[in-house]
């Protein structure tokens, strides 16, 4: 009973240069993701009619996309040494 909320971020490493880092933020809803940022698109997406209003609007906000870009350096790259070393 009831909701479940969660919201998933992951580094995806596809090759050991670090550029190849991808950062993405994910936005669930009773198992459905309805909004995603990517560090290769550059912005969010909405899935939904909900996550596509949120979408549009932290889009539109520069702050907030520096934000999750930052994200990309501070937590993919900064423990790119952990995941290749495991």
């Amino acid at each position: 009973d009831g909701y479940f909320e969660q919201v998933v971020r992951q580094c995806r490493y596809s090759s050991k240069d670090l550029q190849g880092i991808e950062y993405i933020d994910s936005y669930v809803f009773n198992q459905a993701e309805y909004i995603r940022f990517n560090s290769t698109v550059g912005k969010f997406v909405g899935y939904t009619e909900h996550g596509v209003k949120n979408a549009e609007a932290w889009n539109s906000d520069a702050g907030i996309l520096a934000q999750e870009l930052g994200e990309l350096e501070r937590y993919c790259k900064h423990n790119a040494d952990l995941h290749y070393s495991a």
